[in-house]
Parts: C-alpha cells; structure tokens; sequence
C-alpha cells in the first residue's frame, strides 16, 4: 500500500482516482501530478512501484499544499478573518452561512437541527 502524505492510498483504484484522497488533491490536480509524473493513468495503484511513489511524493511535496499545512492555512485564514470582525469573520463566529445564502429557511447544516416545539397539554 502507497503511503503519500501522511495518506494510506486505497488498493486497486486507478493512481488519479486514489490521489484524491489526499485532503486538497481533487481531480485535476490529480490528472496534472499523474501527467508530471510520467505514469500511466489506468495504472492500478497497488501496482505501484517504489520508484513511482517516490516521484509522486516529491511532485506532491514540491509544488502542492496539502493535508496538515492546508488545513493549517485555511484555519489561520478564517481566523483572521474573524479576529479582523469583517462581515465574513461575523458569519463564521456566529456559525451561519458566509456566502450570502438564505437562512430564513434552509441553512440547517450551519445553524445546527431545529428546536422542536414545546409539547402540547
């Protein structure tokens, strides 16, 4: 099993597929490192050699921001945007949604479930 950044890759899934699971890997930069890396695409990723995983690490570890760091990033990123007290930095604070969304219905998965009504006598 391939281990990249700190990521056990998944058997038998095809090498740009299994990139994505890397946290701030998705499908194309996965195609893009697949590309550099000079690996055929359909190849299985348990059928990896050590060679290939290494040139994969270090094309990842080279030009991509990933797992740990960019979690770190965007954390420090909301952060500031918090600590500045912005409209975005209120939003989050306060757990509703930052992108202009409706919250007058809907906005569930931010505002947390619904309170339910007092029983009735």
């Amino acid at each position: 099993m391939a281990r990249i950044a700190g990521v056990d890759l998944p058997r038998n899934k095809r090498v740009e597929i299994a990139l994505t699971y890397i946290y701030g890997i998705g499908n194309c930069a996965a195609k893009e490192i697949v590309s550099k890396a000079s690996l055929d695409p359909t190849l299985r990723s348990d059928k990896l050699t050590e060679g290939d995983v290494a040139r994969l690490r270090e094309i990842i570890e080279s030009d991509y921001n990933v797992e740990g760091d960019l979690r770190r990033e965007i954390s420090m990123n909301v952060n500031r945007l918090m600590d500045l007290g912005c409209y975005r930095g209120l939003r989050h604070r306060k757990g509703l949604p930052v992108r202009g969304q409706r919250t007058h219905t809907n906005a569930r998965t931010r505002k947390a479930p619904r309170r339910g009504s007092k029983a009735k006598r």
